[in-house]
């Protein structure tokens, strides 16, 4: 039953040819490459309908206008007739599936039903159980088409074409073709369809289709700008710098589009149970036709018969094979459409049990934008020169607290001899000017090369850049950094969903406990290094609770990848960020955190609501049916109405607002 139900999306440019992926085909086997847009809603639903005119013109010959000549042979031509739109399809790929090893497939069971049913002369009973079953089909490829579309109408959103400046003049050529190095000349409105870096002196851009913010964000001569930003008010010339398939917006785009491929465990256990369940529900049905003869007084072979075939029917699990990965593949694009990206329906599942969410103070909980407050240097140096030391230095970082000393002390001298340049994890840097060493970071790098200060930096709140120079302490700058606006809300939703929050920085413990007071966080602890983090975490581990950990991803990674859900803030800022993340939050939003432990809760209500569905009607059905008491009518509803019922609830979670 795997391949038959399974749908997971195949990405279109490279489809996979494995067994278990349907070798090329959707979650029922059939090829559905043309649904997403080829074929209309009514050449979908054709067959369907010429076999239900069929069907109905069939059981009024039968039961009201009753003519002479719709008895024998023509009574049974006219229902193969209703009968073949829609059963050969099914036929064929149980065929199909035999071959290839898949003997008790969801069309194998339905197949033999249906003839089955012709057999015993049951021919308008046949006829409506695979019609059912096919107009469920159409409605589940309907659900998982517009499921994609809508992911990828959100995501991708590069132009097909783009214009490049050659010899002076613009040339039109498809955005593939594009090479590194080219230069796109971007008018007013239109949208970059490749990362680069802007030649002209600024340029404002809609960063909507990355971020989800529509506001314009300026750029400058020489800052990257990114695929699928777009142009708003003058020309602009943007040098190539990466190729098509590897700008950012690409691997977004490829990572929903593989999401679902790592299951759930609800949904491998579904897929398991499926492949050990159907061969038994097969020899069941068997026992159900032919066991009674040893014990039934007045068996009648034809009774028995029909009953095991409604027993098949009833028995097919495809609403749940179809139902559950529908409901994740469902959880995924309601999460993308809210710039929420899920590398797994599995972490659907892991980030819904999240008991502590862990999280790192700077660019998660605040802006990230620092600002320079105070400048203290020792009167044995002269400031300025420090200053264009420490400036040269910090270009070498690119942590946002260089930004902030660039953006104060001005332009960077070059002319400075820089040699040795070393970044000491959670310390700082080390560089050689002039032969002396110079240290800039905090006070542990003083201690660890016994620098001796006279100040009690512990009385101050601000973040602080501590200086030496030449073996010396040469002062120090304070810096501070704003709390996002959304900040305090978050952590407000986390409560209210009874989750834990815990802060873990690198920043002084002052800063980080004056951060966590004004957001009312559970537990803070400052002056970390990640190895400290480590062990932070592992401590929460060890009483038994779910975490999460939200950070950068890059510096964080240890973190990330002992937490149950490692989350990347601003995934848009380092390719490593979407490589070590689970799940990648677009723009810097901290209330996005809440949002996509609850987007996992109803994902995983939903899964669930549709199993307790399809085993509670399944079971009361069978028994009634094993029992001669239900119909193959009943059948159809136990099997086709709630794979419907199921469908309809999974795709619910597309339409929620979080």
């Amino acid at each position: 039953m795997e391949k038959c139900c399974s749908t997971t999306p195949e990405k279109p440019e490279t489809k996979k040819h494995n067994h278990s992926e349907g070798d090329g085909h959707d979650h029922d086997g059939h090829d559905h490459s043309h649904d997403s847009g080829d074929q209309t809603v009514f050449q979908m639903f054709l067959p369907a309908i010429i076999s239900f005119a069929l069907l109905l013109l069939g059981i009024a010959f039968d039961n009201y206008i009753k003519p002479t000549w719709f008895t024998g042979w023509v009574r049974l031509v006219w229902f193969l007739a209703a009968y073949i739109p829609v059963g050969l399809p099914v036929l064929k790929d149980a065929y199909k599936s035999i071959i290839k090893g898949d003997v008790f497939s969801e069309f194998f069971l339905m197949g033999i039903a249906t003839i089955g049913a012709f057999a015993i002369g049951e021919y308008p009973e046949g006829v409506a159980v695979m019609l059912f079953y096919a107009v469920g089909e159409v409605f589940q490829s309907m659900a998982v088409t517009r499921a994609k579309g809508n992911i990828k109408a959100l995501l991708d959103q590069r132009p097909d074409e783009v214009t490049v400046i050659e010899n002076n003049q613009p040339k039109t050529i498809k955005a593939k073709e594009t090479k590194i190095g080219d230069v796109i000349q971007l008018k007013p409105g239109e949208k970059l369809a490749l990362d680069g870096e802007l030649l002209s002196d600024a340029a404002s851009f809609n960063t909507a289709a990355l971020t989800g913010e529509s506001k314009p964000d300026t750029k400058n001569k020489g800052e990257a700008v990114l695929a699928g930003m777009i142009n708003m008010n003058s020309i602009a010339l943007v040098k190539v710098n990466t190729a098509y398939e590897d700008s950012k917006l690409s691997k977004i785009l490829e990572l929903v589009q593989n999401a679902t491929a790592q299951k759930a465990p609800t949904e491998l256990f579904i897929r398991k149970f499926a492949k050990v369940y159907t061969p038994i529900v097969v020899l069941l049905a068997i026992g159900i036709c032919l066991l009674p003869y040893f014990f039934v007084s007045d068996y009648q072979f034809r009774d028995w018969l029909y009953r095991s075939l409604i027993f098949l029917v009833i028995s097919c699990p495809c609403a749940l094979v179809i139902s559950i990965p529908l409901g994740y593949f469902g959880g995924i694009g309601a999460a993308s459409r809210n710039g929420i990206l899920f590398k797994g329906s599995n972490f659907l599942d892991s980030i819904a049990e999240i008991q502590n969410v862990v999280m790192d103070k700077t660019g998660t909980m605040t802006e990230g934008v620092f600002k320079v407050q105070e400048v203290s240097i020792t009167p044995e140096f002269n400031k300025d020169e420090i200053l264009q030391m420490v400036n040269v230095l910090e270009s070498k970082s690119t942590h946002p607290v260089a930004t902030a000393i660039h953006n104060y002390v001005g332009d960077i001298n070059h002319s400075i001899p820089l040699e040795n340049v070393e970044e000491i994890a959670g310390h700082g840097l080390k560089a050689t000017v002039n032969g002396n060493e110079l240290l800039v970071g905090n006070f542990k790098l003083m201690d660890k090369f016994n620098i001796g200060y006279d100040i009690n930096h512990a009385n101050i709140v601000y973040t602080i850049i501590a200086i030496a120079y030449d073996r010396k302490f040469a002062g120090y700058i304070t810096i501070a950094d704003s709390i996002k606006e959304d900040a305090k809300e978050t952590v407000d939703k986390l409560h209210k969903m009874n989750v834990k929050a815990t802060m873990l920085s690198g920043d002084k413990s002052t800063v980080v406990k004056y951060v966590a007071d004004q957001l009312g966080i559970d537990n803070a602890y400052g002056d970390l290094l990640p190895e400290d983090k480590v062990n932070k975490v592992k401590e929460i581990k060890a009483k038994n609770q779910t975490v999460a950990f939200v950070g950068d991803g890059v510096n964080d990674a240890p973190v990330v990848a002992l937490s149950d859900v490692g989350i990347a803030m601003g995934g848009l800022g380092s390719d490593a960020t979407i490589e070590t993340a689970d799940v990648v939050i677009q723009d810097d939003k901290p209330s996005k955190i809440p949002m996509a432990i609850n987007i996992g809760k109803q994902t995983k209500k939903i899964v669930w609501q549709n199993i307790i569905l399809a085993f509670a009607v399944k079971a009361v059905v069978l028994i009634l049916g094993a029992g001669g008491l239900a119909t193959m009518w009943e059948a159809v509803f136990a099997d086709v109405g709630v794979a419907l019922l199921a469908i309809l609830n999974a795709v619910r979670i597309q339409r929620m607002k979080f």
